[in-house]
């Protein structure tokens, strides 16, 4: 298998991993790509951005008022 951040994947497939990646495992290499997009228009002012790793994507909510979500207008 491999190993990524200390913990052992098995070869082949690993379609989410602990840290949110979508991986290809093989005896010769690891290959892994984000299954998230961080958020670059928004509110920077009256907005914060919050990474939850249970739906692996960043929130953006209002810092007055973390469960208000904000408008993002672009993400990378």
């Amino acid at each position: 298998g491999c190993i990524l951040e200390g913990k052992l994947y098995p070869f082949g497939e690993i379609a989410r991993t602990e840290d949110c990646f979508r991986c290809n495992c093989s005896p010769h290499v690891m290959r892994c790509c984000s299954l998230f997009h961080t958020p670059i228009g928004y509110d920077k002012e009256n907005c914060k951005v919050i990474f939850n790793k249970k739906s692996c994507d960043y929130d953006v909510v209002q810092k007055s008022d973390p469960s208000t979500a904000c408008v993002v207008y672009s993400r990378v």
